[in-house]
């Protein structure tokens, strides 16, 4: 793969790459539509992701190239910069924005993406794009952000240059992921557990609907103004900050203040999910997949009942995986409206696995998904194949 991008680099800009860096895509294994709401998630990093070859120029100016998109951009150094259309190369503005603003003193470069996470999956191709150009960045620069600082700039990036009101976890699980662990992220406090995540003799199964997220934005942002909606009716009456700060015990006492019953949906999905995370770090950590499994199919079944925001796609998925008695669980991942839909799989059935449930999907929806198999990696960090010019 590294070698592949630097002949590619030197073909499109005349001259090798002098630093590469990786940052991979992210799943999030139970625990979705929380993160916004102050709750515990458990995601963890894929070993697919993306990549950055880098080679400083004397024009002073900024070159963004991807093998992903044709269309390329180039901008000049300046001391502040603004979104352009609604081009890739704006979450990596987005980042340089940042420094610039922070006062940084950056030169000209020459950049070159590549990632191989599929573009409106849900896996978290604009976080990994924004983490990998902020570490990237902060080493050629020696800027001294911290990992977490890195973080927090690029859900800033997401949030206000980008527009979209997701919240932290994307980032977060791209940056600090380690291989063969979930991290168990409070995403009000941003303490985090490294859970230990022993497959055994199962594989994660990511399976990609191949549905556009088109609708992903719009009724992401929607959900979010239906959750503050009904943490201010609870406020009434409770002194929290966030709807994840009690559990279902104390939510279903309080929960006759909130008179909409949709937002009383909502709102019930994500006291519930946030309960789940915790029986699921206690059941990864005891080996217990068959009640982790348990849990992935109650998240889906939630997702799709109380939040709606599942589809028919990714309903096919996880019906089939039910099904399948080499499954131990499956649930979408990510925002849903399409995307992606992960589960355990037993590493022998997987080829099996994938045959039977694209040919599955494919009779009920029309097209063919892409079924992938991932181990769990590690987080952002240097390429250490590239060659030295110096």
């Amino acid at each position: 793969m590294t070698q592949e991008l630097l002949q590619a680099f030197e073909k499109h800009y005349s001259k090798p790459a002098d630093y590469g860096y990786f940052s991979p895509g992210r799943v999030n294994l139970i625990g979705e539509h929380i993160d916004y709401n102050g709750g515990l998630v458990m995601p963890c990093a894929v070993t697919f992701g993306t990549y950055l070859l880098i080679s400083p120029n004397e024009d002073n100016v900024f070159r963004f190239k991807s093998l992903n998109f044709e269309d390329e951009y180039t901008i000049p150094l300046k001391d502040s910069y603004v979104k352009d259309g609604t081009g890739w190369f704006n979450y990596p503005i987005g980042v340089v924005h940042h420094f610039v603003k922070d006062g940084h003193q950056l030169g000209g470069l020459d950049m070159l993406y590549f990632g191989n996470i599929p573009i409106g999956s849900g896996l978290s191709s604009s976080a990994s794009i924004e983490v990998v150009t902020a570490f990237a960045l902060n080493t050629l620069y020696n800027a001294g952000y911290t990992k977490l600082e890195l973080v927090k700039m690029s859900k800033s990036v997401e949030n206000n240059f980008i527009g979209l009101a997701s919240g932290i976890m994307d980032q977060f699980a791209v940056a600090f992921g380690e291989a063969n662990k979930a991290l168990m992220l409070d995403c009000e406090t941003l303490n985090y557990e490294a859970v230990d995540s022993n497959l055994g003799e199962y594989v994660l199964a990511i399976i990609n609907t191949n549905k556009p997220r088109k609708l992903a934005e719009s009724k992401y942002n929607e959900r979010v103004s239906e959750c503050a909606t009904a943490l201010a009716a609870l406020q009434t009456d409770l002194q929290i900050t966030n709807l994840c700060e009690i559990d279902a015990e104390t939510f279903n006492k309080h929960k006759h203040l909130i008179t909409d019953p949709i937002v009383l949906k909502r709102a019930t999905h994500v006291v519930e999910e946030n309960d789940r995370v915790k029986l699921a770090a206690k059941a990864l950590s005891e080996n217990n997949l068959d009640e982790f499994g348990r849990l992935m199919y109650a998240s889906h079944d939630s997702l799709r009942d109380l939040y709606e925001v599942s589809g028919v796609e990714l309903d096919s998925v996880v019906e089939y995986a039910r099904t399948n008695p080499n499954v131990a669980g499956a649930r979408m991942t990510g925002a849903g409206f399409g995307g992606c839909a992960i589960a355990l799989v037993k590493g022998d059935a997987f080829e099996d696995f994938a045959k039977e449930c694209a040919a599955c999907y494919t009779d009920k929806i029309g097209y063919a998904p892409d079924v992938y198999s991932s181990l769990i990696g590690n987080g952002v960090g240097v390429l250490n194949d590239i060659p030295a010019h110096a």
